[in-house]
C-alpha cells in the first residue's frame, strides 16, 4: 500500500513536470522550433485539424519553418489558421511553400518570455508540492483507520519518501527552467 502511495504520487509529478515540457516547447525562442506551431488547428474542409496534419513542417535554419501543405489549396487555411494563432509571425507564402521567418527578439521580450517561464516552472512546483501534499493526507487517514495497521514509523518513512520524491521532481523543474532559460536569452 505504501509504495502504491509513492508509485502514484511519482506519477502524477511526472505527468506535471511532462505538461511543463510541453509548455515550454511551445515558448518562442529567438530559434525557429517546430514546438511553437503545437495546437494551431486548420479548417480542413469544415473540420478544425491540427497543423501537422495537413502539411510537411520543417526547419531548414535556425531563424525559419517551412509548412508544406500536402494539397495545394490548403495554403490559404493554413496562412489563415497561422495569421489567426498567438504565435506572432507573418507567413509568407510563395504559391508551394509558406514560410515563417523568426524575427530576432528584443531584449525587453526576453525578459517577459523568461518571466512567463518562470511562473510556469513555479505553477509546475505547486502542484507537485499539492500532489505531496495529498499523499500525506492520504497516508495520515489511514494512520487513524484501525483496519490499516500502519505504525507511526512507517506514516514517517513513507512521507519521507514522498518529501524526498518531491525534492527530486522540484529539482528536475528547476534544471529544465534553467535549460529554457539560457535558451531564451542567447542572442
Amino acid at each position: 500500500m505504501a509504495n502504491e502511495l509513492v508509485k502514484k504520487s511519482d506519477d502524477k509529478m511526472n505527468k506535471a513536470h511532462e505538461v511543463l515540457k510541453k509548455e515550454f516547447a511551445a515558448i518562442r525562442t529567438g530559434r525557429a522550433s517546430l514546438g511553437i506551431l503545437d495546437g494551431i488547428q486548420v479548417d480542413y474542409y469544415g473540420t478544425p485539424t491540427p497543423l501537422n496534419q495537413v502539411a510537411n513542417m520543417a526547419v531548414p535554419d535556425a531563424r525559419t519553418i517551412t509548412i508544406q501543405p500536402w494539397e495545394a489549396k490548403m495554403l490559404g487555411a493554413i496562412e489563415k489558421a497561422l495569421l489567426a494563432s498567438d504565435v506572432g509571425i507573418t507567413p509568407t507564402n510563395d504559391g508551394k511553400i509558406i514560410r515563417l521567418t523568426m524575427p530576432p527578439l528584443t531584449e525587453e521580450r526576453r525578459q517577459q518570455i523568461v518571466k512567463h517561464a518562470k511562473k510556469l516552472a513555479e505553477d509546475t512546483k505547486v502542484a507537485c508540492r499539492n500532489i505531496r501534499h495529498d499523499a500525506n493526507n492520504d497516508i495520515k487517514k489511514k494512520n487513524k483507520d484501525k483496519d490499516a495497521h500502519i505504525s507511526e514509523d512507517e506514516v514517517k518513512k513513507i512521507q519521507d519518501e514522498i518529501q524526498k520524491l518531491t525534492d527530486l521532481h522540484i529539482k528536475k523543474i528547476d534544471e529544465l527552467l534553467a535549460h529554457k532559460e539560457k535558451e531564451i536569452l542567447t542572442v
